[in-house]
């Protein structure tokens, strides 16, 4: 008999299928297939209903619809999603299948993190997801802080169970039963691994891959004999997922510490990404924090030290979750569709086949296959698209929806011409389209290699731009709220109370998103109270 879960009811709400609208691509306009949508509203209804079939079609250049980002920012987002295959409904209302396209930028965030990981000494591990309730109990903060996102196991193979079994919300708990174990020496530190899993928090209002009721990330976890060290490894773990943010995803997030406030449950410190969206929305994209000794005194975790002393370890847990990807969706997408930074690229290239006589198809897909061997040779990840069951002009749109950097077109003139036809993802129309480029191998990977790169630049420049003109310095608590009724971050210095920062949140519905590791220098006051501040910070409403 399967377990039994006592969980809330409301989580997502089902798709809702809008009629057929008009897709502007390049120029001109064309007819536009229904596509279901996500919701981000809760609901209190039963489990989804089947989403409705989309139509199929045999030929035109019709693609899912999208609702333009500048007219319903949310609306926008999860049509992207659907539209470009990245992920559909679970069964259970505020879960969702990461279909494979959306999965495969996940395991390209994996595939970087992993070698990151192993190369600052960590270890792949794996934690069982079933928690015994009393762990988390052990640490008061962390229990006061999960208790509301926390699903409990109270039946299994039908009998009521002796302890309840929370669903993994974290594994902080589970992790120091096992390092109390582990650990004995000061020899055996330091202890550093990492776990690539999936947790559940019960969230009441859901959106996909922002905020679902169970997710996949990665959690680090770490025990040290001394706090210097235990700081050291925290601020080292964030840096990882900052030169990753800006080099890979193109996403420039700003790194800092969080208030007092918006610190992690259990934590004594916590180090935060914070990037800004294209709504200018904060996201939280990754976390690293400095538990001190609060969970090794929950359970007793220790070492004997050099001089024979026994000592508590101090800790650090990090973690990147797959709201990571959403991240990438609202940064970099535009009213065609998704637009990925070709390092995280699933498909960096796209061939697609031109030919109208049945005679010209051998000769233009030698020619493409020539092409496609030659890119793979290089490290270019390619795909050939050559169904016949599609115009190409549906395939354009199709893989301009699915954010491939590069296309590639080639018909007989081309073949005729030993020569190509590239368009770059990030530049609209006939500037980003470039004719007779030479099919010679090692002309042709040269020219692909650094269309790529100068990609990958100026998604990351444009960001930084938007980000920059969207972030307004403030020196009263009147310009803060001006700049966050204007939808835009505000930063100035900050020495206020908890109360002071409660007020904020409830006048604005802005927190503070991180106090910046970069700070001007010079003396500043509080704009709250006018009294010293030694630092600025940002505040944002947020995802």
């Amino acid at each position: 008999m399967a377990s039994l879960l006592r969980l809330p009811s409301r989580l997502l709400a089902p798709a809702a299928v809008r009629p057929g609208a008009l897709l502007r691509h390049r120029g001109r306009c064309l007819h536009a297939e229904p596509a279901v949508r996500f919701s981000a509203a809760a609901t209190t209804t039963g489990a989804s209903p089947a989403a409705p079939a989309r139509t199929e079609t045999r030929g035109g250049d019709r693609v899912g619809q999208v609702t333009p980002r500048s007219t319903d920012f949310n609306a926008w987002y999860t049509d992207v999603i659907a539209a470009a295959e990245l992920a559909d409904y679970g069964p259970v209302r505020g879960t969702m299948v990461i279909r494979p396209y959306g999965y495969a930028i996940w395991e390209a965030i994996q595939d970087y993190l992993n070698v990151k990981f192993k190369e600052t000494g960590h270890s792949n591990m794996y934690f069982p997801q079933f928690i015994p309730y009393s762990f988390i109990e052990k640490e008061a903060s962390h229990v006061e802080g999960f208790s509301p996102e926390l699903a409990v196991v109270t039946i299994g193979g039908g009998k009521e169970l002796e302890e309840k079994l929370v669903v993994r919300p974290t594994s902080e708990t589970i992790v120091n039963h096992m390092f109390t174990k582990w650990i004995q020496s000061y020899r055996d530190l330091p202890l550093m691994i990492n776990q690539w899993a999936n947790v559940t928090r019960w969230e009441m209002r859901t959106k996909p891959f922002i905020r679902t009721l169970e997710f996949l990330w990665q959690e680090g976890h770490t025990a040290h004999a001394t706090l210097e060290e235990a700081e050291k490894e925290a601020m080292q773990m964030i840096n990882v997922y900052t030169k990753f943010s800006y080099e890979h995803a193109a996403i420039p997030v700003i790194p800092g510490r969080k208030s007092k406030r918006e610190t992690f449950a259990g934590a004594d410190r916590t180090y935060t990404i914070e990037a800004m969206m294209g709504d200018k929305k904060a996201l939280q994209a990754g976390t690293s924090h400095n538990l001190g000794q609060n969970f090794s005194r929950a359970f007793e975790t220790q070492f004997m030290d050099e001089n024979g002393q026994l000592e508590h370890v101090w800790q650090t847990s990090w973690a990147i979750s797959t709201r990571f990807v959403g991240g990438i969706i609202m940064t970099h997408g535009d009213d065609a569709g998704l637009m990925l930074p070709p390092r995280i690229a699933p498909i960096q290239v796209v061939i697609v086949p031109i030919w109208k006589k049945g005679e010209e198809k051998g000769v233009v897909m030698e020619a493409v296959a020539s092409v496609q061997n030659t890119l793979k040779e290089a490290g270019i990840r390619v795909k050939v698209d050559d169904s016949e069951l599609r115009t190409p002009g549906w395939k354009f749109n199709f893989y301009e929806m699915k954010g491939v950097p590069i296309r590639i077109e080639l018909g007989p003139r081309d073949v005729k011409n030993r020569s190509v036809v590239i368009s770059r993802r990030d530049v609209p129309g006939k500037q980003g389209k470039e004719s007779g480029v030479s099919m010679e191998p090692s002309t042709l990977v040269d020219h692909i290699k650094g269309r790529l790169d100068e990609i990958q630049a100026s998604l990351l420049q444009k960001a930084i731009e938007f980000r920059d003109s969207n972030i307004v310095d403030v020196s009263s608590y009147g310009e803060l709220k001006e700049a966050i009724a204007e939808g835009k971050w505000a930063r100035g210095p900050w020495s206020a109370s908890d109360a002071d920062e409660l007020k904020v949140k409830e006048e604005t519905s802005a927190t503070i998103r991180c106090f910046p590791f970069e700070q001007p220098e010079g003396e500043k006051k509080c704009f709250m109270t006018g009294n010293p501040a030694d630092e600025v910070a940002i505040f944002a409403k947020s995802y």
